[in-house]
């Protein structure tokens, strides 16, 4: 069967590791940018401090990213584990999207485009399902790994840093689910290391 991803194995983990990085190294940069540059990157109606709008840009778009690569995975994994891992990100993150477009919409705030990591999850998405077999198994895992610890990074960050109480109140009630998620994912990361 011809493959149908020109990328190799360890071309595909260098894109996946290179997007996750640049998820994290986000973190810090829009707001930086957005309080040194003068000029606004976000519009002034949105109301929302540099470290809220970065929040919002990358958990807007992290969940449905979450529920997309979960279907990926509950479909083509090759343990019951991993689909049921892929499984609970799918029915957990529906919910996350809902409370969060809730908040933003009582404030009449249109979550911010990001289209650097939108490129990035497009990438992560397109090579998860060019995947098969074990190589799905290790980097939807591997990548679960490093997804959850960036994103209880964003998290903890908007609950110290931020300024909306209504969105550190979300970010609040959320963490404990990332933490279970990392912890599952590191779980399932170990399984798979002990199993080679």
């Amino acid at each position: 069967m011809p493959i149908k991803n020109p990328l190799t194995r360890c071309k595909k983990a260098v894109v996946i590791s290179s997007a996750l990085a640049a998820l994290v190294l986000v973190t810090g940069a829009i707001p930086s940018q957005a309080q040194s540059s003068g000029s606004s990157t976000q519009p002034a109606a949105t109301a929302l401090s540099p470290v809220d709008y970065n929040f919002v840009a990358q958990a807007n778009l992290g969940a449905p990213f979450q529920v997309d690569s979960g279907r990926i995975a509950e479909k083509g994994a090759t343990t019951a584990e991993i689909r049921d891992y892929a499984h609970l990100m799918v029915v957990t993150h529906i919910p996350v999207v809902d409370a969060l477009n809730k908040i933003l919409a009582n404030k009449n705030v249109e979550a911010p485009p990001n289209t650097l990591l939108h490129g990035a999850y497009d990438t992560m998405i397109a090579s998860l399902k060019a995947e098969r077999g074990r190589a799905l198994d290790r980097d939807y895992i591997e990548g679960q790994v490093d997804y959850q610890k960036g994103n209880e990074a964003l998290f903890r960050n908007e609950i110290e840093n931020g300024s909306d109480q209504a969105l550190k109140d979300f970010a609040r009630a959320t963490l404990p689910k990332i933490v279970d998620h990392r912890d599952r994912a590191s779980k399932l990361a170990a399984e798979k290391t002990a199993s080679k």
